[in-house]
């Protein structure tokens, strides 16, 4: 019988209203004698990020989809629900919040973003796409509901 695993990753999308909400990005993986690895996944550059404790962002949409590798420190994402989540060293998400064409950015929109605690963030970031509306319906079987 085959070992079927997955890759679980937390995911900052939108919801009907363009509301960003946070999902559970689910990824399959293979069994290759051993070493569960998934299917290539594209991307279009990286760059690397380094905050100084205390670093606070505006509220914002990611806008294009990307993963985020949380190399040392720790990141706190705030929705404006009041929902928030903390990455740390070693933990990785993938901000995919974005408004449409012909939706302005309001106050019901976006996330945050601040370093906690007395260690810099060092993290780097891997452009998915640079066309959110695509990547997240080629995605979409792949989001599950955050419980």
């Amino acid at each position: 019988m085959k070992d079927t695993q997955t890759a679980s990753l937390p995911i900052i999308t939108i919801n009907s209203n363009f509301h960003s909400v946070f999902k559970t990005f689910e990824l399959p993986l293979d069994d290759m004698n051993g070493m569960f690895i998934s299917n290539r996944q594209n991307a279009l550059n990286f760059r690397h990020r380094k905050s100084k404790p205390g670093y606070q962002s505006d509220w914002h949409v990611a806008g294009d989809p990307t993963l985020l590798l949380i190399q040392q420190g720790c990141l706190e994402i705030t929705l404006r629900s009041g929902e928030s989540k903390l990455f740390n060293a070693g933990e990785q998400f993938i901000a995919a919040d974005f408004l449409p064409d012909g939706v302005n950015f309001g106050t019901s929109h976006g996330h945050s973003a601040r370093v906690v605690g007395k260690t810099s963030l060092q993290a780097v970031h891997i452009k998915l796409s640079n066309n959110p509306q695509s990547w997240l319906e080629e995605n979409s079987a792949f989001l599950t509901v955050q419980a």
